[in-house]
């Protein structure tokens, strides 16, 4: 089965603070979304130099990350995701195809998408194809999520943990925090523009959106161990 996805995606690092205050404004008008809370767990792609992430945190008008992505701890028949993500000026646009775990025993995510005859199937074997890419980190969260009927979908990301060792979903606590204690990540997408009341909201809350990548934010910590990483968080109150 093949999956796009295309919307607006905007992130907000949120204090401990204001976490209390907009979670409470986002329930009183967007009901949980069919899952809940849940565990994130992907496996993204790189070069041996790093490339791909290096590009990104340029921030360039256009860019594209692959990963292998799948919810909770997979048993053999659970559904895995490879997914290319692309992003360009601010709107987003996921493609992906899935299968189930057991595939992967005897098949890599290259045979898969070279298998595929769908057109998602096709774009994914092109860019493995033409990328030295692989397997090169693994990042994993606890999500809860919140959505509606008018195509708003808002999240809350905690516990956020890259990994550039054991890269399988068997360890998803595994690996090193991406972020200190007491942030969330939230990200608020859409299918056009922001709803008043969320935009009064967090203007009244003076909370800011963030640009911020999990993948980034780990590679340049733990990779390029730079000593500035923090200076992009807001302060608490």
């Amino acid at each position: 089965m093949e999956s796009i996805f295309k919307r607006q995606e905007v992130k907000f690092v949120l204090t401990q603070a204001h976490f209390l205050l907009i979670y409470q404004i986002i329930t009183q008008h967007v009901p949980p979304d069919r899952f809940g809370k849940y565990l994130v767990q992907s496996i993204y792609f790189d070069t041996d130099n790093w490339d791909v992430i290096r590009a990104s945190i340029e921030k360039p008008v256009y860019k594209e990350k692959l990963r292998l992505r799948c919810y909770g701890v997979p048993g053999a028949n659970s559904p895995i995701y490879l997914e290319l993500k692309k992003k360009y000026k601010g709107m987003v646009h996921k493609r992906r195809i899935d299968f189930l775990m057991d595939d992967l025993k005897n098949k890599t995510p290259r045979d898969i998408a070279a298998a595929d005859n769908s057109q998602v199937g096709k774009e994914l074997d092109f860019y493995l194809k033409s990328m030295s890419v692989y397997e090169k980190a693994h990042i994993s969260y606890n999500r809860e999520a919140f959505s509606d009927t008018n195509g708003l979908r808002v999240t809350f990301d905690t516990d956020i943990r890259f990994r550039t060792n054991f890269l399988d979903y068997g360890h998803p606590s595994g690996g090193l925090e991406v972020l200190p204690e007491g942030y969330t990540i939230m990200e608020v997408k859409t299918l056009g523009g922001m709803p008043l009341w969320l935009a009064h909201a967090l203007s009244q809350f003076r909370i800011f959106p963030t640009s911020f990548s999990k993948y980034g934010t780990g590679y340049k910590k733990y990779i390029l161990q730079r000593g500035d990483l923090w200076t992009f968080l807001p302060k608490a109150l």
